[in-house]
């Protein structure tokens, strides 16, 4: 395992109560930072900290397409520091044809995939550019670079968080503020569980590598990414999807 240095910077986690999220935590407070994770599920979160047990680990109860929750969450804190924002929140939906997708599915998904990116950067990067620091990673999807069959919202949700990702990216550029996207094939979370058997399969039959993404792959890139090694790389999007995109 590399070792990153990520003493003295505090990270705040969307969707950090289990999968990328809460794995991604796990290796921030190995490497040092102070962390806090924030879900919708307030007995999750409570879970994670009494098995934990890490002082550096704090949780907020958020609904990250909620502004004014926000907002307000970052104002409660102790000190407007925020070096690190890792957009993970995130859901999949059914699966169904696009003629055949439910309105209110559709318009949920793009709500907590792209429009609760947009609402914790919008918050959170006048904050970096204050302190003329930050490393922001969205969680997006190779299916946001090469669509799904079957999943139209998820696919165009994430592919907006790769076009937001590159937006802001630019935006920020003259700060040291970093902003990049990863695109991971999928891996065995319990975000799987939101679609069907034959989806699944479909998935992991487009993946060269024959197999699931590894949760510890993942944080591996994101941490280089949250560091100050990654000093030049920014509105760029990084794939680890097994060779299923080659661009």
């Amino acid at each position: 395992m590399n070792n990153f240095d990520l003493k003295n910077k505090t990270a705040i986690i969307t969707g950090g109560a289990q999968g990328f999220g809460l794995d991604i935590a796990k290796k921030f407070l190995h490497f040092g930072a102070e962390v806090r994770i924030w879900d919708n599920d307030e007995t999750e979160l409570s879970n994670v900290i009494k098995k934990e047990k890490n002082e550096n680990l704090k949780y907020d109860v958020v609904d990250v397409t909620n502004f004014d929750v926000v907002k307000k969450t970052i104002e409660n804190l102790k000190n407007s520091k925020v070096d690190i924002l890792i957009n993970n929140a995130g859901i999949t939906g059914p699966t169904a044809e696009l003629w055949n997708y439910p309105i209110e599915d559709w318009k949920k998904i793009i709500d907590v995939n792209l429009n609760g990116t947009y609402i914790c950067c919008k918050v959170i990067a006048p904050i970096m550019i204050k302190n003329n620091y930050g490393r922001i990673v969205n969680i997006a999807s190779v299916s946001g670079k090469d669509g799904n069959a079957n999943a139209s919202a998820y696919s165009s949700a994430k592919a907006g968080v790769l076009g937001l990702t590159k937006s802001l990216g630019k935006e920020l550029a003259e700060y040291n503020i970093a902003v990049n996207a990863v695109t991971p094939a999928g891996a065995k979370t319990r975000i799987l569980d939101q679609m069907s058997k034959e989806h699944v399969q479909r998935m992991l039959s487009k993946v060269p590598r024959g197999r699931f993404l590894e949760l510890d792959e993942l944080s591996s890139l994101v941490c280089w990414l949250s560091s100050d090694e990654n000093s030049f790389s920014t509105a760029a999007v990084f794939d680890i999807s097994g060779g299923r995109s080659t661009y």
